[in-house]
């Protein structure tokens, strides 16, 4: 059945059933009209039995039956037709879709509410699902797309399927007891932590605090005195609380508040760590791409706001 036709027959009935008006509408002559909607009547037969419905009266200018019924089922297909094709639209431009995206603390707690502020107010029919993955769990996830990008930091282990794109930098902190000696200090030199007993992830879990362990042995001649491993932010925070220890953690950590604990910069220099987005090579998706130039753009706008340039 031609589309067309359909779309003539219903600015036929809009018309009133006037070959004369609904011609001059559609820009077309009364006699190209009429056969159009004869063909109409003879896509709808019966070619077999050689039967066709007529659709309408041409004596009485009024829908027959059949044209009645056929009218509520053709107003629903071009609806339909209409409807896809402006899903296939937005589609193609990343309008509408679903990502999976796989998550880490440090992530959440810095830049994703804003990316993902910035996306649902471009592209409000997207679904996002989220995922919290270690970073080996999210690699794995990727080469097996179960997900379409993931966070990590660097370095990390390298995938030949997989590509990264850098977020943000983001320095370290102090977290230590309200109660420690220290906490009334605006600013503390790393080389002040050199005795205190600390309470970190272990680097075989969140392999970038290897960095933070080097860094800290730079400083200090020695290796930091590791009291308790944690995996979970909030575990590390409560324990610093509990005064186990204190701990060095990303600068976004600040924004979890935890009764008993204090945040402090550290005085002079400081280890920054690249955050950066994962995601399989060769991605064709345009609803990641549009979710990976938001990031772009994001990125810079919160790395200014929260870091600026000093």
């Amino acid at each position: 059945m031609n589309l067309e036709n359909l779309e003539y027959f219903l600015v036929l009935v809009e018309k009133q059933l006037n070959f004369s008006r609904a011609a001059e509408y559609l820009n077309i002559d009364q006699g190209t009209l009429s056969r159009r909607i004869q063909r109409l009547e003879k896509d709808l037969g019966d070619p077999i039995r050689r039967l066709q419905p007529i659709l309408i009266n041409r004596e009485t200018s009024q829908l027959t039956p059949a044209g009645e019924v056929f009218l509520e089922d053709a107003v629903e297909i071009v609806k339909r037709v209409k409807r896809a094709k402006e899903r296939a639209y937005r589609a193609s431009r990343g309008e509408i879709g679903e990502l999976g995206i796989a998550v880490n603390s440090s992530i959440i707690n810095s830049v994703l509410p804003d990316i993902l502020k910035a996306i649902h107010s471009r592209f409000p029919d997207v679904k996002f699902v989220l995922y919290e993955l270690a970073p080996q769990e999210q690699r794995q996830q990727l080469v097996d797309y179960q997900i379409d990008i993931g966070f990590d930091f660097l370095p990390y282990d390298n995938h030949p399927d997989l590509i990264s794109m850098p977020i943000l930098q983001e320095p370290l902190i102090i977290a230590l007891p309200e109660s420690h000696e220290l906490a009334g200090k605006s600013q503390i030199p790393l080389l002040a932590l050199a005795n205190e007993s600390f309470v970190l992830p272990s680097p075989e879990i969140v392999h970038f605090y290897k960095q933070i362990i080097d860094f800290c042995k730079q400083v200090f001649g020695r290796e930091p005195k590791i009291v308790q491993e944690a995996t979970w932010m909030l575990t590390v925070l409560s324990l610093v609380a509990g005064g186990v220890g204190i701990s060095l953690l990303l600068k976004n950590a600040q924004n979890i508040q935890r009764q008993g604990v204090v945040y402090r910069p550290i005085q002079g220099e400081n280890l920054k760590i690249q955050i950066v987005a994962l995601m399989r090579r060769n991605d064709q998706s345009t609803v990641l791409n549009e979710f990976l130039q938001l990031v772009k753009d994001v990125r810079f706008v919160v790395s200014e706001s929260r870091y600026p340039a000093r």
